[in-house]
């Protein structure tokens, strides 16, 4: 007990540590986004029907984007919502350049009305080291 109570900062310390380091676990498992790899992006598109949102912005997009993929920046979501709502029936795989935008766009899809919402895990930089098709 002793121990403790002239050690109460390292303890805290500790304790914030570990703390940080489950939270990244932790909010994988409560968000309403699953990453998914190339391999799952792809089934979902054959035998589900989803759709690929790419969040990037406009100069990002004409570079090079997914086959097929809608384009719609990840600040215009919330705007563009109505553009969307015919599609809400279907999964959604996001995707922008590494995976990071697509994961924040899980709540302006939530909203927009979205139930199956992907991460595209590595975003079109993965997809492209996997050599597979970019359209310009």
């Amino acid at each position: 007990m002793k121990f403790a109570l002239d050690n109460w900062m390292l303890i805290a310390v500790m304790a914030a540590s570990g703390a940080m380091l489950l939270w990244p676990l932790i909010q994988n498992r409560l968000s309403p986004v699953k990453d998914v790899g190339n391999a799952e992006a792809t089934l979902l598109v054959n035998r589900s029907d989803a759709i690929f949102l790419d969040v990037r912005e406009p100069k990002e997009y004409t570079g090079g984007h997914l086959p097929n993929a809608i384009h719609i920046p990840l600040s215009q979501i919330d705007a563009r919502a109505g553009e969307l709502a015919k599609l809400t029936a279907r999964p959604v795989v996001a995707y922008c350049d590494s995976g990071r935008r697509s994961r924040a766009a899980a709540a302006p899809l939530g909203r927009a009305g979205f139930k199956d919402i992907y991460s595209l895990r590595g975003g079109i930089f993965g997809w492209k080291k996997d050599g597979l098709p970019v359209e310009t």
